[in-house]
């Protein structure tokens, strides 16, 4: 449905998207970078917000920059809050749906139902410049949705939600994406993402630096070490015995937390013997875990390694 194709976008002097090129279908993408990696600028020329300064952006196999025919099939919520203040948050939903082209009842009924959705029946009639950041972000959410848009776009959607806020947000994201929506979410926060998705964009400066499943990433890096911190009562006896395992590279005792530290490779074969090792010979590990294995590694790894 999002085509872009060496695609590059300057403001002035300064490069802010530069040769990207890759695809966006249905279901939840995540677009990740850090703070000024391009994320917003690309999203505005899908929106048509920009016209990229060369290669092309194209949305249903036309042009967004100016373009009606696209807009319709779009549903955008911004970074940035730009709202009627004045206004109470089922007006302005319902305001926007006035706008797309629905009728009055229509724009009621609609509106109604995203209110329900996002979770702000009980807060929808108070004025929105009372809101929290939270409630805002839910009828941003509301008003990009109202129009049963086929494609979604959200930047930073996240951003002052709770954590039971955020665990309502993402069921809606996933409701979207299981009845076909094409939903592009930026973020600069990774452990956010791993809760939405496994399909990455990832942007650094401007530059696509991977694309794919995040576990198809994962494998560029499975070749070198991993981390792998083992609590266990008994460090210098669990470390002796690790030490003969052939994944195992590394191994750092740290007594005074009962804590094991190994570096090893190919890490899924390595847990597979631990785990044989542990109901063979009784090793008594209380607890173990990776700080490798999670996407924050993965970014390090793409942008650093």
């Amino acid at each position: 449905m999002i085509e872009i194709t060496n695609a590059s976008r300057w403001y002035g002097e300064i490069l802010g998207v530069n040769d990207v090129t890759c695809t966006v279908g249905p279901g939840i993408t995540a677009l990740l970078g850090m703070n000024g990696a391009g994320k917003s600028t690309l999203l505005r020329m899908i929106t048509g917000q920009l016209r990229p300064t060369t290669g092309s952006v194209k949305v249903f196999g036309e042009e967004p920059f100016g373009n009606p025919n696209v807009f319709k099939h779009l549903g955008y919520c911004p970074e940035i809050d730009n709202f009627y203040e004045y206004m109470s948050g089922r007006e302005f939903v319902r305001y926007m749906a006035r706008l797309s082209g629905m009728s009055i009842g229509e724009a009621k009924s609609k509106t109604d139902q995203m209110i329900e959705m996002v979770g702000m029946s009980g807060r929808a009639d108070k004025k929105i410049k009372g809101y929290s950041k939270g409630m805002r972000q839910r009828i941003k959410l509301a008003q990009a949705m109202v129009h049963n848009p086929d494609i979604i776009l959200l930047d930073e959607p996240l951003n002052g939600l709770d954590p039971v806020g955020r665990h309502e947000f993402l069921g809606v994201l996933a409701h979207l994406a299981q009845i076909g929506k094409t939903i592009l979410v930026s973020s600069h926060i990774l452990y956010e993402v791993e809760q939405m998705t496994h399909s990455l964009l990832l942007l650094h400066r401007g530059r696509l630096l991977a694309t794919g499943d995040l576990g198809v990433i994962r494998e560029l890096i499975d070749k070198y070490p991993h981390k792998v911190r083992i609590e266990t009562p008994q460090p210098r006896e669990v470390a002796a015995r690790l030490t003969g395992m052939a994944n195992v590279v590394s191994t750092r005792i740290d007594e005074k937390n009962d804590e094991i530290e190994l570096e090893v490779r190919d890490p899924n074969s390595f847990y597979a013997s631990l785990s044989t090792l542990v109901l063979e010979q009784k090793m008594p590990i209380l607890s173990f875990n990776s700080p490798d294995n999670n996407l924050e590694s993965v970014f390090q790894y793409l942008v650093e390694g």
